[in-house]
C-alpha cells in the first residue's frame, strides 16, 4: 500500500535503519544521506520516510512531504556549501530515465560544473 513501508525497498530498509547509509540530516519526515556511487564531488538523496514509487506519486499523495523533501534539498545545500557555485536537484521517474529505487528521492549534486543538457 503507499505510504506503507515495503519489505524489498532498499530507500525503506534505510529509513528503518536495517541498512546503514551515510546520513547527513533527517527530519520528522525526510531522510538525507550521500549516494554511494556520487556523479559529483557532492551527491546527496533525500527521501520521504514514508514510501511512494516517484516524486509524481509523492506529490500527488502527500504534498507537505513533497515539499518537506523540496525543502530539505536546500537545507543539504546550505550544510554541502554548494549553494553560492550552484546545485541541481534531480527526480528521476521511470527506468528510462534512470530511476533504479522506486522509492521517490531527490538527488542534490554540487560541488563541480553541470552542464545543460543533462546527459
Amino acid at each position: 500500500m503507499a505510504g506503507e513501508p515495503q519489505p524489498d525497498c532498499l530507500f525503506c530498509k534505510i529509513v528503518s535503519g536495517e541498512i546503514p547509509a551515510t546520513i547527513v540530516r533527517e527530519t520528522e519526515t525526510t531522510v538525507a544521506f550521500r549516494d554511494i556511487n556520487p556523479q559529483a564531488p557532492t551527491h546527496v538523496l533525500v527521501i520521504p520516510r514514508v514510501h511512494h514509487p516517484d516524486a509524481a506519486a509523492l506529490a500527488a499523495a502527500e504534498p507537505a512531504i513533497a515539499a518537506d523533501v523540496l525543502r530539505e534539498t536546500g537545507q543539504v545545500a546550505a550544510d554541502e556549501k554548494i549553494v553560492d557555485t550552484g546545485y541541481r536537484v534531480v527526480f528521476n521517474t521511470g527506468s528510462g530515465a534512470g530511476q533504479t529505487v522506486f522509492h521517490a528521492h531527490a538527488h542534490v549534486l554540487g560541488g563541480r560544473g553541470l552542464q545543460w543538457p543533462p546527459g
